[in-house]
């Protein structure tokens, strides 16, 4: 397992790798994201109750899945980071961070105006929107544990940590419906029971959620080559000043 991991950490072939992956992330993003839209805005009827207000949770779902879905990663990265030393695991991680907390807010912010019409206010401190705000709060201080290092090493052990800690509140967003009385509505799509919403509401979500993630994986490619590349140079500079 160990051998393995070293053998896609090495920078060289992951960059190889990537590079096959990118163009495909492209295309994918681009298709999914139209065809996405499309349906959304066109297809999808309206809600009996919230009429074409409904049509936010398109953009809002989605978000909130890859907010947890990335910070998962993040720390499953960070774990690999910690464990084997892997220097591409912390970079990933690292990239990763920026993409997730944009998907934070926007899950946020849309939740938000969602809520306004449905609840009459835009905010409330219940169990789902406070621990999804808490998750933005860690993605912020995990860029800014990276930044608060000047030896990379050190940073990527400190935010390591971070991820791996802040996790916790991942199934707790997750659940936070089901242990506590809230005004967030319950889990819909990904139930014991199956999906218990409308296939004509359902294609759409899916589609916008297989956008997002083919979004994410073309941004984090371009991060992660980067952050890569950034440090090769600093590498570089560092021989050259002690070559002097």
């Amino acid at each position: 397992m160990a051998i393995d991991l070293h053998k896609y950490a090495n920078p060289k072939r992951f960059l190889a790798i990537t590079a096959a992956i990118y163009p495909w992330s492209v295309w994918l993003t681009v298709l999914l994201l139209v065809s996405g839209l499309y349906l959304s805005l066109f297809v999808a009827p309206p809600d009996y109750q919230q009429g074409d207000t409904v049509r936010i949770m398109f953009v809002h779902v989605p978000a909130a899945w890859m907010a947890l879905m990335i910070y998962t990663m993040m720390a499953v990265s960070s774990a690999v980071g910690l464990i084997w030393k892997h220097p591409v695991a912390d970079l990933t991680a690292k990239a990763a961070a920026p993409i997730g907390a944009c998907f934070t807010f926007l899950a946020l912010v849309t939740g938000s105006l969602w809520g306004q019409p449905m609840w009459g206010t835009f905010w409330v401190w219940d169990a789902r929107l406070t621990s999804m705000l808490i998750l933005f709060f860690l993605y912020l201080g995990y860029m800014a544990v990276w930044e608060s290092f000047d030896d990379p090493a050190k940073a990527a052990k400190a935010a390591a940590i971070l991820a791996l800690v802040g996790v916790v509140n991942v199934p707790i967003i997750r659940f936070s419906v089901d242990w506590w009385n809230t005004l967030h509505q319950p889990a819909s799509v990904a139930t014991m029971s199956g999906p218990k919403i409308h296939s004509s509401i359902l294609i759409p979500l899916l589609v916008m959620g297989l956008a997002y993630t083919a979004f994410f994986v073309m941004v984090l490619i371009i991060r992660v080559k980067a952050e890569i590349l950034q440090r090769r140079l600093r590498v570089l500079q560092v021989s050259e000043l002690r070559e002097r």
